[in-house]
């Protein structure tokens, strides 16, 4: 089997800011697997967070076997981004083998559309206004905050901007506990339905046994099925990303293991295109949250791209993925 990369560049409709940086183009690696008469694909975002960068990732990739299984691919990659495209592909080009969709080698039911958040890019409090007015038919606005203490004037500003949209708030760990507990009953009177990792991952300690009027969902401190012991107590969701997990076979069991163990599940993504959110629209198949709009923040996206409309984000064609 033939294994190669190419790295692809996308521009995005305009420039995303969050706590950490902004960027104007999402920078991605596609892998393709062939067997000589099958071709298969998949998508990562290395991300900088994780010590990830274009050149690591591809250099994992190079350095596996060509008679590389997905069974085997966790004992020779790490739960990652370099994972997650390889593992991807692999599923694709088995479906192409044997002529049958992902799911149904997956043992999933079919798929169908989920709702899914929008996100909204930190910026001052009149520009996150403007952008959720021009945002206010989409039944989810997630928003950017972490930046210190305009945020509840951005908050403030998005509930003006969109008074019947559901609201997620991702603080990207730029809160502390006390900046947690101080927001939370202003929160909860803005009618926010869920926070994503307000604390640093190496610091959410304080969050155990703390009251949690609004939810709390865990994104850097979930990563695969290991991450789950040093959750509980801390956490009401976690966050499943491809690129965190190694590929939709880790995601999909977590997602299962981490419902056995009374969690909500969110399905989120990198800034990346359709192909890499197709394989987890598949995960987010009745996720409590649901947020694919990588494609939706590109000012260019792959040929058959994924479908997005009143009914949410729409499984792949086979065209595209899977």
């Amino acid at each position: 089997m033939e294994i190669s990369v190419t790295r692809d560049v996308f521009r995005l409709a305009e420039v995303f800011t969050i706590s950490r940086g902004s960027r104007s183009e999402a920078r991605v690696l596609t892998v393709h697997v062939s067997d000589g008469g099958h071709r298969g694909w998949g998508e990562c975002v290395p991300y900088a967070r994780y010590g990830e960068t274009l050149d690591s990732v591809e250099a994992q990739i190079a350095g596996l076997p060509g008679d590389v299984t997905r069974a085997a691919l966790p004992g020779l990659l790490p739960p990652g981004a370099a994972r997650n495209a390889v593992d991807c592909a692999l599923w694709d080009l088995e479906a192409k083998r044997a002529g049958k969709r992902v799911w149904e080698l997956a043992g999933l039911a079919a798929p169908g559309p989920e709702v899914t958040a929008f996100t909204l890019s930190l910026a001052a409090p009149e520009a996150m206004e403007a952008a959720a007015r021009r945002n206010a038919h989409r039944p989810v606005l997630k928003i950017k905050l972490g930046a210190g203490a305009d945020d509840m004037a951005r908050l403030e500003a998005v509930r003006r901007g969109a008074p019947d949209a559901r609201i997620i708030v991702d603080a990207n760990e730029g809160w502390s506990a006390g900046v947690y507990a101080e927001l939370a009953p202003h929160l909860l009177r803005l009618g926010v339905a869920l926070v994503e990792q307000p604390l640093p991952a190496g610091e959410d300690e304080a969050l155990s046994g703390m009251e949690r009027p609004v939810p709390v969902c865990a994104d850097e401190s979930c990563h695969d099925r290991a991450s789950l012991p040093a959750l509980k107590g801390k956490y009401d969701v976690v966050n499943i990303k491809l690129d965190k997990t190694g590929g939709l076979t880790e995601a999909l069991a977590l997602r299962e293991a981490a419902r056995a163990e009374g969690y909500g599940v969110m399905v989120g993504c990198m800034v990346g295109s359709s192909l890499a959110m197709a394989p987890a629209v598949l995960v987010a198949q009745g996720a409590a949250y649901t947020d694919l709009d990588g494609p939706l923040l590109l000012a260019e996206d792959r040929d058959n791209a994924l479908t997005f409309d009143d009914a949410g984000v729409h499984p792949p064609g086979a065209a595209l993925w899977g």
